[in-house]
Formats: C-alpha cells, structure tokens, sequence
C-alpha cells in the first residue's frame, strides 16, 4: 500500500500561494478595524501584531509572491468585503464581531505592497474560512490546484480555519509559518502546534527556497 504524508513538497505545476486579508480595513494602523481607538489604543491592543506584521510577515509576504510569480505559481488574495454595502450578507459570527468592509471601499482594497497584479485573482468573504462563503474550492480545482501556500492574517484565526478546511478539501497544504501574524506570540505559537496535525509547515526563506529548486528559478 502507497505510504502517504502530508510532508510533501509543493508541486509547482499544481500549486498556488493563498494570502489571506492581507488589505486596508486589517493590516494598517489608520484601516477601518482600527478606527475609533487612538494611537495609545493601538499600540496596547495590537503593538505586538503591527510589529511582528510590518517587520517580519509583510517582508515575507512579499519574497513569497515574488517567488511564486517569477515560478510560474499562482497567488490568489482574499479580503474582507461585503458583498453589499450594509454587510447584510455577512456570517452571523462576523456581525456578532462587527467586522464589515463595505463593497468597494478602500479598506477592502489590498494593501499597495503586495498589491495582486492585474491577471491575479481576488476573492471577497465574510467568514473566517474563505471556503465557507466565497467559490474558493470551485476556482482551486478549475485552476488544478492540489498544492495550497497558506500565509497573511490573522494565525489563529482565518489561517487556521482556512488550513483546516483546505486539508479536509483534499488538499496538500503548507502554512508559511514567519509570513503569517496575530495578535500575541503565544496565540501564533498556540494556533502553529494546534494545526501541525494538518498542514506542513516551512518558514518563508525554505519555502522560497524550495519553489527556486523546483522551478529552476
């Protein structure tokens, strides 16, 4: 019997890279999640994550998709976006939370440092899990994806719900472990232990690494 293993490499002719909420409304001091807390505010609820985010995981993000694009791999983006400009289509979880990127807005827009090129595709949700509400599966395997990069924000959150979801999709996943960010190192290193039973996990520096090895880049 063929012995299985989810510690595979990539297969860069059926890979593609997943950076997720990545945009405005989340990844910037002045986006709209941050918007009624002053500076002081910021700095004590969401230092640690600015930091980590804007010193290690978007320097990452940014060798990922330029190794991925001069590979010939596939970078798909979501954001949290209303598909209406009340969020009356959003998850009950999300109303609850009171996140809500209006349809359009700027804070649904990717952040300009990793913005999607303009053949790139963008996928808009509003659940945790980009396969619960948006046809993320249905583009995967029309594109022939089997194996899933993982990266963006938030670890224990949307990454993770998305990495389980993948695995159980039948896809070979690979969570990038330094271009991923949450709110504390204890809820980063918490979520990486708690999903290493699904998902492969590789830092950045040996994942580009590898997709250079693979594609000869």
């Amino acid at each position: 019997m063929e012995q299985l293993s989810r510690e595979v490499e990539i297969d860069p002719q059926y890979a593609a890279l997943l950076i997720i909420d990545v945009q405005n409304y989340t990844a910037r001091r002045d986006g709209g999640e941050y918007r009624d807390l002053t500076e002081q505010e910021i700095e004590e609820r969401f230092g640690f994550f600015f930091r980590t985010f804007e010193k290690t995981a978007l320097p990452n993000l940014q060798r990922l998709q330029a190794a991925c694009r001069k590979g010939g791999i596939e970078a798909l983006y979501t954001v949290i976006e209303s598909l209406t400009r009340d969020g009356r289509d959003r998850s009950l979880d999300y109303k609850i939370s009171g996140l809500h990127v209006p349809k359009g807005s700027s804070d649904a827009r990717m952040l300009d440092a990793i913005a999607p090129a303009a053949d790139e595709i963008v996928i808009p949700k509003t659940s945790s899990s980009p396969f619960v509400s948006t046809n993320m599966d249905y583009v995967l395997r029309n594109l022939g994806v089997r194996s899933l990069i993982i990266a963006g924000i938030l670890t224990d959150q949307c990454i993770d719900s998305a990495a389980r979801d993948a695995c159980d999709l039948g896809y070979l996943v690979t969570i990038a472990t330094d271009a991923c960010a949450t709110h504390s190192r204890e809820r980063h290193e918490w979520s990486l232990r708690n999903n290493r039973g699904y998902a492969r996990q590789r830092t950045t520096a040996e994942l580009v690494a590898e997709i250079e090895r693979l594609t000869g880049g």
